[in-house]
C-alpha cells in the first residue's frame, strides 16, 4: 500500500442485512427453528457479504469484530469474561451462546430462571446496549474466541488489512454498573488492563497491524477520576512491547477540553467526528505531534443525507496541508451501524428526494471518492463533486421542503400551559375516572400476530379493501378490550394493531415525511426499526388516531387511553432534515400533535398518553448544551399536551432514562402521569423522584417486557412494595416496563395476569 497517500477507512458496518437476515436468524434460533451451527452460518454469510461490499467500495482499512451477536457492549462483556455470577458459568470456561443470550434476554426453563442484564441507550442514539455489571468477584479474562474466528474469515474473504474493533477499557468501565457497595472503578482497572493486554498481544501474534479502540467517552464531560483512568489505561497499553498500532476513536461530538488528553495517550492514530464537530479540526492540527495519524470522519454516519463533498474536501485539504496526506485516513463520522445499508434497494422514493440521500454503501463511495480526490487532485472527480453540489442546491430551493402555510402559523406562550395546576387537575380527573388505589394500565401496544401483520401489508399493497382492513382491525381491538377487562386492568388501550411502528405510523399521515422500503437499522438484538425521513415542513392534514381510539372506547365503560408518540421522540427516531435547527422541526411536530390531542378529547377520550421515550436520549453529551435543549424539548411536549381541558388526563412514557440530572425538566413536562422502565434496575430510578419530591403521579415498570420470561405474582408484588418505599401509594400507578408489541400472546396474558394479582395483593395490604 502506498505510504505517501491518504487511506480510506470505515469504523463499522450495519449488521442486520438488507432484508433483515440477522433478525430472522436470531428469532428462529431463539424459537428453536434453527441450530447454533445454522445461526453461525448466517453470521458468516453476512460478514463475508459486508466485507466484499466494503472492498468493492474501495475501502482500504476495513473493520473486523464489529458484527455483534446481539450488541457490541455485550460482545465486549463476553470477550472479557465479565459474566455476572447469577449465570453460573464456570471460572475459565468459554462463554457459550446460551449464556450470552441469557445475559441479553434472561432465561426461564425447567432448570433455571434468571433475569437479563440492564439495557440503556448508546450515548445519544436510539441504539440500546447491554450494561456491563461489575462485582468484587469479577475477574476479567478472555471469554471467547469470536473476534479471532472473524479475523480468519475476513482474511479468507480477501480483506487484506483488517482492523480489529474493540470497545475501549475506559468506555467499558464508565458505562458499566457497580453492583457491590464500596467497589470503585479504579479497583477494576488493573485486572481489566491485563485482559486488554492479552488481547492486544494475541492480535499482534495474529498479524493484525491496526486495532480500533472506541472511546466515545472522550466527547463527554470527564471527571478528574475518569481522566486519570484514561491516562493509566493508555499509559499501560501504549508501553506494551508487543501490540498492534492503535486507532483511538472518538465520535458523536468534539473532543473539546479532552483534546490534549486524547493526543497525549500515545495512540498512533486519532479519529475525529468532523460532522458533529468540524470546528475542532484547527485546534487538533495545532496540538498534534509530527507522527500521529488523523482519521477524519467527514461523512455523516448518523443520517441519510448526501454529503457536501466540497465542504468535506476543504476539511481534508486543510489537514493535508498541515500534516501531509500520508497521515490522513478518510472515514465516516462513526460506525455505519446507525445507517440503512443500500439506497439502490429503494424503488419507490420520489427521484427528486432520493437524489438528496446516501445510505451506508453510498457513504462508503463518498469516502473513496474523497480519498481519491485528496490523493490525485480534485480535477479527476469534479463532475461528481458538481453533481453533489447541484443536488444540494435543488434540495435547498425545493418547494417540497418549505411550506408557507406552515411557516405562517405562530405558537403563543399560552399554548404551553394547562388551564390549571396539577393538584386541581388531579381532583377533577379522579372524580371523572373513579380509579382505585394503585391504578393499573399497560404502556399501549399489544402483540401483533403474523396474520395481522399480513393484513396490514396486504392493505398497503392494495390487495384487500379498506372496509375489510377496518373490519380486521376492529375485531382485533374487540378481542384485546375483552382480554384487558377479563384480566382486570383499570385503564385500557386499543392495542395499536394499525401501527407498524410508533413513529412511522404518524409520519405516514403527516406532510413532510417520507418512507423507505428497506431502510432498516438495528435498535437492539433482533429489534429493527425503519426510521421515517423528515425532509420538509410538517403539517397534520387529518386526524390520525381518533377513529381507532373512539371505537375502542365505545366497547367498554372503562377509560381507554388515546396513544400518541411525542414530538421529541418523533424527531429523534427519524432521520431528520439537516437544513434547519432541530428545535424548529420539533415545534412543527408539537403543533401537529396538539391538534390530535384536541380531537381525541372531543371524541370522548378521557386519558391521552404522549410517549416521550427519547427525551433523555436527545440530551446533548455535554452539560453546557443541556439547558438550551431541555427548554425547547419541554416546550414542545407542553405544546402538544396542553390544548386539553383539566379533566383530560395526560400520560407520558419514558424508556431507559437516568432521571436524577434532569428531574426538574421531567417535572416541567407537567404530565399527570409518567410511566418509566424500572424493573431491571429494581426501582433504583425512583430514588431521584423521591429526593426531588416529584409532585405528579408515577408508573414504574413492574416487569421487563424485553425478556421472554414471565415473572410470578410474588416477584411483581415485591417490586411494587419496593416502589412504595420511595413513592406514596396515592402517586403510584402499576404497569409493565414498556409496550407489549414484541412479546408473544401467551407470555403477555400470563405476565399481565400475574401483575394484576400482585396489584390486588398489595392493595389489600395497604388498605
Amino acid at each position: 500500500m502506498n505510504t505517501t497517500t491518504a487511506k480510506s477507512a470505515n469504523l463499522g458496518f450495519p449488521r442486520l442485512g438488507i432484508k433483515r437476515e440477522w433478525k430472522k436468524a436470531l428469532e428462529d434460533f431463539w424459537a428453536g427453528k434453527i441450530t447454533e451451527k445454522e445461526l453461525l452460518g448466517v453470521k458468516e454469510q453476512l460478514q463475508e457479504k459486508h466485507w466484499h461490499q466494503q472492498i468493492e467500495a474501495g475501502i482500504g482499512l476495513i473493520p473486523v469484530g464489529d458484527f455483534a451477536f446481539y450488541d457490541h457492549m455485550l460482545d465486549m462483556t463476553a470477550l472479557l469474561g465479565a459474566v455476572p455470577p447469577r449465570y453460573n458459568i464456570d471460572s475459565g470456561a468459554e462463554i457459550d451462546l446460551k449464556t450470552y443470550f441469557a445475559m441479553a434476554r434472561g432465561r426461564q426453563d425447567a432448570n433455571s430462571d434468571v433475569t437479563a442484564m440492564e439495557m440503556t441507550k448508546w450515548f445519544d442514539t436510539n441504539y440500546h446496549y447491554i450494561v456491563p455489571e461489575f462485582y468484587r468477584s469479577t475477574q476479567f479474562r478472555r471469554g471467547w474466541n469470536v473476534p479471532f474466528d472473524a479475523l480468519k474469515s475476513a482474511r479468507q474473504a480477501g480483506v487484506q488489512n483488517p482492523r480489529m474493533v474493540l470497545i475501549g477499557p475506559v468506555t467499558f468501565l464508565l458505562l458499566g454498573k457497580i453492583m457491590d457497595d464500596g467497589l470503585q472503578r479504579r479497583d477494576l482497572l488493573p485486572g481489566l488492563l491485563l485482559a486488554y493486554r492479552q488481547l492486544l498481544e494475541d492480535f499482534a501474534d495474529a498479524g493484525i497491524e491496526w486495532v480500533q479502540i472506541d472511546e466515545p467517552v472522550l466527547v463527554t464531560d470527564l471527571t478528574p477520576e475518569a481522566q486519570e483512568l484514561i491516562k493509566q489505561a493508555y499509559n499501560h497499553l501504549y508501553r506494551l512491547s508487543k501490540r498492534p498500532k492503535i486507532l483511538l476513536a472518538s465520535y458523536f461530538g468534539g473532543l473539546e477540553d479532552n483534546a490534549g488528553l486524547a493526543l497525549s495517550l500515545g495512540a498512533e492514530a486519532i479519529h475525529l467526528d468532523l460532522v458533529r464537530a468540524p470546528e475542532q479540526l484547527p485546534e487538533i492540527l495545532n496540538l498534534i505531534d509530527d507522527k500521529t495519524i488523523l482519521s477524519l470522519g467527514v461523512i455523516d454516519g448518523r443520517n441519510i443525507w448526501r454529503a457536501d463533498l466540497h465542504q468535506a474536501f476543504i476539511l481534508l485539504q486543510t489537514a493535508a496541508e498541515k500534516i501531509g496526506k500520508n497521515r490522513i485516513q478518510v472515514a465516516p463520522s462513526c460506525s455505519l451501524l446507525h445507517s440503512p445499508i443500500d439506497l439502490n434497494y429503494e424503488k419507490s422514493l420520489p427521484p427528486e428526494i432520493k437524489e438528496w440521500m446516501a445510505f451506508a454503501l453510498q457513504k462508503l463511495d463518498e469516502v473513496s471518492l474523497l480519498t481519491d480526490a485528496l490523493n490525485n487532485g480534485i480535477d479527476q472527480t469534479i463532475p461528481v463533486f458538481q453533481s453533489a453540489r447541484e443536488a444540494l442546491i435543488r434540495r435547498q430551493t425545493s418547494p417540497l421542503v418549505v411550506n408557507p402555510q406552515i411557516r405562517a402559523k405562530t405558537i403563543s406562550k399560552s399554548m404551553a400551559a394547562r388551564p390549571s395546576a396539577f393538584p386541581v387537575r388531579k381532583q377533577v380527573q379522579q372524580q371523572r375516572l373513579q380509579l382505585p388505589a394503585l391504578p393499573s394500565t399497560t404502556i399501549g401496544s399489544f402483540p401483533q400476530t403474523k396474520e395481522l401483520r399480513k393484513i396490514r401489508a396486504d392493505f398497503k399493497k392494495g390487495e384487500i379493501s379498506s372496509q375489510d382492513y377496518k373490519i380486521a382491525l376492529k375485531n382485533a381491538i374487540k378481542q384485546v378490550i375483552r382480554l384487558q377487562e377479563e384480566i382486570g386492568l383499570d385503564v385500557l388501550v386499543h392495542g395499536e394493531f394499525e401501527r407498524n411502528d410508533m413513529v412511522e405510523y404518524f409520519g405516514e399521515q403527516l406532510q413532510g415525511f417520507i418512507f423507505t422500503q428497506n431502510g432498516w437499522v438495528q435498535s437492539y438484538g433482533s429489534r429493527a426499526v425503519k426510521p421515517p425521513i423528515i425532509y420538509g415542513d410538517i403539517l397534520r392534514q387529518t386526524p390520525m388516531t381518533v377513529e381507532w381510539s373512539a371505537f375502542a372506547q365505545s366497547l367498554t365503560d372503562k377509560p381507554v387511553k388515546g396513544m400518541l408518540t411525542g414530538p421529541v421522540t418523533m424527531l429523534k427516531w427519524s432521520f431528520v432534515r439537516s437544513d434547519q435547527p432541530l428545535s424548529e422541526t420539533c415545534m412543527q411536530l408539537a403543533a401537529a400533535l396538539r391538534e390530535e390531542t384536541i380531537d381525541l378529547e372531543k371524541a370522548g377520550i378521557k386519558v391521552i398518553q404522549i410517549d416521550e421515550p427519547a427525551l433523555r436520549e436527545g440530551l446533548p453529551l455535554r452539560k453546557k448544551y443541556w439547558k438550551e435543549y431541555l427548554e425547547w424539548a419541554v416546550k414542545a411536549f407542553r405544546i402538544a399536551s396542553s390544548g386539553v381541558k383539566d379533566h383530560t388526563q395526560i400520560h407520558t412514557h419514558m424508556c431507559y432514562s437516568e432521571f436524577n440530572e434532569i428531574i426538574e425538566s421531567i417535572a416541567a413536562l407537567d404530565a399527570d402521569v409518567i410511566s418509566i422502565e424500572a424493573s431491571r434496575s429494581k426501582m433504583e430510578l425512583l430514588q431521584s423522584f423521591r429526593e426531588f419530591q416529584y409532585p405528579n403521579q408515577i408508573g414504574p415498570g413492574l416487569y421487563d417486557i424485553h425478556s421472554p420470561r414471565v415473572p410470578s405474582a410474588e416477584e411483581i408484588a415485591s417490586l411494587l412494595k419496593l416502589a412504595l418505599r420511595w413513592i406514596p401509594s396515592e402517586q403510584l400507578w402499576c404497569n409493565p416496563d414498556c409496550g407489549l408489541k414484541t412479546r408473544a400472546w401467551k407470555e403477555t396474558k400470563e405476565a399481565l395476569t400475574n401483575m394484576i394479582s400482585a396489584v390486588k395483593l398489595v392493595r389489600s395490604e395497604i388498605a
